[in-house]
């Protein structure tokens, strides 16, 4: 049972504002402590469930966030960029994947440090018209390469986000989002614990032989961007490109995942460790 785990920094238990998760900030070393700790009650609980192969993969940003000494040792960590595709090592020989630590897409009420993707440029990302947050665009990515997300953590309206997006998946909730920079957290420590006990019921169903949701992999993909500022969109709105209006701009791939690189599969490289 094998199982990769996706992990963002916003959605970390204890983490509320900007100041955890950039690393100009002062709370930037106490947010590594708690996305290490988030990640090891996931590693602890995929293993306790049943899995006997947990591969992590730093996300957030320009990778290189957790603390790699003190991580599970029984988990093999993914790390630095750049790389394509989006998720190396993401194939049929994974039986589940958990998004963990993710925030709610760009323009939710009173969620918790909501963006997609980035927070500075992006306004609104849409695939056929249907408006997608990085847990959508993720999922579809694994969904493609044959996995299904099993398991999600963050706050309360990201959890609910991905009960829209992927029926049944198990849902660890360790703050209530109040605004972009507030929420009502658990403690680390309960968060932790939530956390392990999502991911190893999630594994456990896996063994049980549930069936997790895989969502429909969009062919053709057209991907819709909606910038904050027109000279982004100015930038954006180039060869092969199409311009809806000042702000958005539109390209369509065959597969929403050919935007970051296509899948594992298409690469051909075997696991090695």
């Amino acid at each position: 049972m094998k199982i990769y785990i996706a992990v963002d920094m916003e959605g970390i238990s204890g983490i509320n504002s900007h100041e955890y998760v950039l690393r100009t900030e002062r709370l930037y070393p106490a947010g590594q402590r708690l996305m290490t700790a988030d990640v090891n009650a996931a590693v602890r609980g995929a293993f306790d469930g049943g899995a006997d192969e947990v591969i992590v993969a730093d996300v957030h940003s320009a990778s290189g966030n957790l603390l790699v000494e003190e991580l599970d040792p029984r988990a093999k960590l993914l790390a630095g960029t750049p790389h394509q595709p989006r998720f190396p090592f993401l194939d049929e020989q994974v039986n589940g994947m958990f998004l963990l630590g993710y925030h709610a897409m760009a323009g939710t009420l009173c969620a918790n440090l909501e963006h997609t993707m980035t927070s500075k440029a992006w306004h609104k990302f849409c695939v056929n018209e249907k408006p997608y947050g990085e847990l959508g665009i993720d999922a579809e990515i694994a969904s493609e390469s044959g996995v299904p997300v099993v398991m999600v953590s963050g706050d309360d309206k990201l959890c609910e986000e991905a009960a829209a997006w992927l029926p049944g998946v198990e849902t660890a909730m360790v703050k209530q989002g109040l605004g972009r920079q507030s929420a009502l957290c658990l403690s680390p420590q309960m968060g932790n614990q939530k956390v392990y006990e999502h991911a190893k019921r999630a594994v456990e169903r896996l063994c049980e032989g549930d069936a997790f949701w895989l969502p429909t992999v969009n062919s053709p993909a057209r991907v819709a961007i909606t910038y904050k500022m027109m000279p982004d969109a100015d930038k954006a709105n180039t060869y092969g490109t199409r311009r809806l209006d000042g702000y958005t701009v539109e390209t369509t791939y065959e597969r929403l995942s050919h935007m970051y690189g296509g899948i594992w599969k298409e690469y051909g490289i075997e696991q090695k460790i």
